[in-house]
């Protein structure tokens, strides 16, 4: 697998996950919105974590500076 997600998306990715975990643990999420907003919370962390998005493959995308 080839990195295709750049610093700035993986930053964003990882944020939005960090904003859902927060929202959950402070009891502002919660039902079927914490279950679905905790599973895109979980696919971003992975996917920020190795840079490489299956979706940006399919779709033709690729954010890094390594073109």
């Amino acid at each position: 697998m080839k990195q295709n997600m750049g610093t700035i998306d993986r930053v964003i990715r990882t944020s939005l996950a960090l904003v859902v975990v927060i929202l959950y643990f402070t009891g502002n999420l919660s039902g079927l919105a914490a279950i679905v907003l905790g599973i895109f919370a979980i696919v971003f962390l992975l996917t920020s974590i190795i840079g490489f998005c299956p979706l940006y493959t399919a779709l033709g995308i690729n954010t890094t500076k390594n073109k």
